[in-house]
Formats: C-alpha cells, structure tokens, sequence
C-alpha cells in the first residue's frame, strides 16, 4: 500500500505548468492532465467517474444511484512552486482506502478532487467545493486571472458549462458528510511525535490593514523627541502583537508585510502600513483578541502622536469540525494501537465549504518540520499508510448517529 501511494503522488507531483517546480493552475493544461491520470486511478479503485461543471473531478461506488453518500476528497491545484503532498495526498490516499474495501458498503462514496482550493490563479478560492456545497456565486465567474482570462471564459475551454453549476449542488438529505485527510503544514504532531491527529476545527481569521501616518523628515535634524515616527510605532505594535497572541493557546497572529515611506536611509518614516492577520478556532476568542489588539494599537497610535487607520480586508468564521465524526475518527485510531491526538487547522481548507453542505471532519498526517507550500514538503510512506490504515477503519464501521 505504501509505495503504490507515495509513488502515485511522485507521479502526480511531475504533473506541472512550469517545468523543474509543480505549479498546477486550475483549469490549466497541468490540471486537465492531472484529471486524466487521476480518473484512471479511479477507475482502477472500481468508480465511476466524470468531471463536472466547475472542473472537479468526482468518483463514485459503481450502482449506487439512490444510497446516501458520504464524501471524501481535497483539491489537486497548487500554489506555485508546491510541495507534492498538500491536497494531493487527501485524494489519492482516498482512492487507496476506497480500492482496499472488500465488501459493498450500505452507503455510495464519492471522492472529489478540487479543482480550485488555492486561489493561486483566479482572485477567489474554493470555487469547487463552494459549488458542490450549493454556495458558489456566479459574479466569481467574471473574474479574471494575469492574463485577463475569465474564468467563465476558461471553464469553457476546458469544456465545461459554466450555466450548469448550480445544478451540481448536492442535495444536503442526500449527503452524509465529508471527511477530508490532509497534511498537517505544521509542526504539532511531529512535535507530538504522532503520525495522525484528529482536527478539531479550522481556524476563523480576521485580517487588517494597519496605516500609521505620522510626518517625514531628515533623519540627522530632527531630534529624537520631537519625531512622529511612523516606523517605530509600528515596531512597538508588532512586538505588542507578538506578545500578545504567544500568551494565548491556539491564537495566533502574524504580521505578514510592511511597507515604508519614504523609505530612505537618511528620512524619517512619515507613513508605514502592514497588514495583520489573526486567527483562532473559536470565534468568541479571536473576536476578543481582535478588540484587544485593535484597541492597544490605537493607543500606541495616541502616545506617539501618529495618525492610524484600522481596515478589516477579510472575516471568515471558525468550521467546527463535528463531534460525532472526530469520535468515529477517535476509534479508527485507537484500532491502530495509536493515542488519539486533537488539534485544530490554522489552515483553510476544502472542508470549510463544504461545512455549508453537511457535517465535516478532517484527518491531519505528520509530515516533516511543518512544512508546506515549497518543493521541500516531506511525509514519510509509513505515516501514510497508517492514515489510509485509518480511513479505512473508518469508513468500514462509518454510521450516521440517528436524529433524536
């Protein structure tokens, strides 16, 4: 089981647009080849499949028309420069689990590959598993990517009906849930020494963009006192920040850039703005730690004389993970003679689309140093197998609690 996997996602990860680095665009000439080897792979676990109208490609238990369906998947589009693992693995490690059953379950399965998790083409993401979950807005499809390209108009040439995407909005009675597996990109559970944990929920986050407006000046006439200093304010916020969100379990807040003016060695900064983003699996608490950052950095603001303004760029709320899957999750571990490790995600992902649609949990694998996004993205063949070892477990003992 193990090298079929790795190997399959080895072959996968030559799956590119750019030659020497996997970047896989959705509804790119990479993506339509991925779509052609992962059918096959499909096919080959015993599922029908076909590509629908947003470019995900889906594979279903053959005669299973009328069953309830469960659904698996992530996506299989890329950032630039990826790593083979993120997205990828969630897919192919389903199709392994799915391959290795041997008797008929009472319920169809679905996996869908994504086409569109990571935005990294078109100014929105999530676009699939939005449109799966019957939340997808047809505005997105007069976006357009660098090169002015629609995505309205590269649905088409893809050979897709972009006027039928309301119609693969999956009837909510008839979908049990969704789980998603999914690397970690984290350092938790190699910390933890664990091969597995089960996600709790993932993250909500609030994103700002801070302008601090003070006055600019010559670095060598303007005494120290007498300065409205727009940089070093912005130190003192950051370090505040920083500060902050390390003294609060499972928040956390990033300064991700900053820009100066006028940004000469020999001037004063009259003007710096950087952005904020926060995040937190409960709601109540990033909205507290919101309100407290904001309110401290408005003093800071004060005290120095400087001018600021706070604008919210982004708000998405926390996707509880639901209880009843993480404990059928729980139990497919503990079959594995493994502890049961909970965590939550402080990245995005598919499953929060599809929390609209039906009840979701995720499955997160260690993979080595935390880290995603670049070509260095490590997991090991043993871990693997235990997550597919996992899936299915789980999927052999799946049942939906009975509604009081």
């Amino acid at each position: 089981m193990q090298n079929s996997l790795m190997n399959r996602l080895a072959e996968l990860a030559t799956v590119t647009d750019t030659p020497g680095a996997l970047t896989r665009l959705f509804l790119s000439p990479a993506h339509q080849r991925a779509i052609t080897l992962i059918s096959a792979w499909m096919q080959d676990a015993g599922l029908e499949t076909h590509v629908d109208a947003i470019g995900n490609l889906v594979g279903r238990t053959k005669n299973s028309r009328g069953k309830p369906t469960l659904l698996l998947g992530s996506h299989i589009d890329t950032v630039r420069d990826a790593g083979a693992y993120d997205g990828n693995f969630g897919v192919l490690a389903a199709i392994t689990a799915v391959k290795s059953l041997a008797a008929e379950l009472p319920y169809a399965i679905e996996i869908i590959a994504f086409g569109d998790e990571e935005g990294s083409r078109f100014p929105q993401t999530l676009s699939g598993s939005r449109a799966i979950a019957g939340s997808f807005d047809p505005s997105a499809l007069d976006a357009a990517d660098k090169t002015g390209t629609t995505l309205r108009d590269a649905l088409l040439a893809f050979g897709c009906n972009p006027d039928a995407i309301s119609e693969i909005a999956r009837d909510p009675a008839q979908i049990l849930a969704y789980i998603e597996l999914h690397i970690e990109q984290g350092p938790v559970l190699e910390g933890a020494k664990l091969p597995v944990g089960i996600v709790t929920a993932i993250n909500g986050a609030s994103r700002f963009s801070v302008t601090l407006t003070g006055t600019a000046g010559h670095a060598g006439t303007i005494p120290m006192a007498m300065r409205r200093d727009a940089l070093a304010a912005a130190a003192e916020q950051i370090l505040f920040i920083q500060t902050f969100a390390t003294a609060i379990p499972n928040l956390v807040a990033t300064v991700g850039s900053i820009a100066i003016h006028p940004g000469a060695p020999n001037s004063v900064p009259g003007r710096a703005t950087y952005s904020i983003d926060i995040r937190a699996p409960d709601d109540s608490i990033r909205a507290q730690a919101t309100a407290a950052i904001t309110g401290r950095l408005k003093e800071i603001a004060a005290s120095l004389d400087l001018d600021i303004t706070l604008t919210q760029t982004h708000d998405a709320p926390a996707t509880q993970c639901a209880p009843w899957l993480q404990a059928q999750l729980a139990t497919a571990i503990a079959a594995q003679n493994l502890p049961i490790f909970h965590l939550p995600s402080g990245a995005g992902h598919d499953a929060m689309a599809i929390a609209a649609l039906c009840p979701v949990a995720m499955l997160f694998v260690r993979c080595k140093g935390g880290i995603s996004h670049t070509p260095e993205e490590s997991i090991t063949a043993e871990d693997a197998d235990i997550a597919v070892a996992v899936l299915l477990e789980f999927l052999r003992n799946f049942k939906k609690p009975e509604t009081p």
